[in-house]
């Protein structure tokens, strides 16, 4: 539990800072709140439908998907364990991941994308990108099958954000203003803290 809440903390205020340092001023409120409300959406969808996706048992699909039985956290009662712990407190903590990788994609189109095309996006990219590759390596899938071993989120949560945050910096093109207008960090501070 205790590492549930220090991952939580490092979106809420850790990234939300760390971004809010870095954009322009005008844009600080809107960053702090999309980390928010990332923080918000991403605990729906993954209660929701994520969890299951990336945790549950797919039978013959196994190696590619989880299935839909722990919908809602079906199924996961107060005695219910996964390894040697209460699943509910696995759930959890593997809900602080699917906050914090579509936030740190929020680096790549800050200042560029409108709030809500930011939530579509986050919505659709956890329930068709993030649940699925957790479940390849962290579910049973394929890759866990290849022996893929991700202790700390190297492929789930780097690489997934890495590869989202270029695809949509290409996609989105350059800030209005730039190269011609000065852009400069707000404050740099902030950033520190944040980190």
């Amino acid at each position: 539990m205790t590492s549930t809440a220090l991952v939580l903390l490092m979106t809420i205020p850790g990234l939300s800072l760390f971004y809010a340092g870095l954009v322009r001023s005008k844009n600080v409120l809107s960053v702090l709140m999309q980390c928010f409300a990332i923080t918000c959406l991403a605990s729906v969808v993954w209660f929701s439908i994520g969890y299951t996706i990336a945790f549950g048992d797919g039978g013959q699909l196994n190696w590619i998907i989880g299935n839909l039985d722990n919908l809602f956290l079906m199924g996961i009662a107060e005695g219910t364990l996964a390894g040697d712990i209460p699943e509910s407190v696995f759930a959890m903590f593997q809900m602080t991941f699917a906050i914090i990788t579509p936030a740190l994609i929020l680096g790549a189109f800050v200042e560029r994308m409108k709030f809500s095309a930011m939530l579509i996006f986050t919505l659709l990219w956890l329930v068709i990108v993030y649940a699925p590759i957790t479940h390849w390596v962290w579910g049973g899938g394929w890759l866990s099958e290849l022996g893929l071993l991700d202790f700390a989120g190297g492929t789930v949560v780097h690489i997934t954000a890495g590869v989202a945050a270029l695809v949509a910096a290409l996609v989105l093109g350059n800030r209005k203003g730039f190269p011609k207008q000065s852009m400069p960090p707000h404050n740099l501070t902030m950033s520190v803290t944040g980190a």
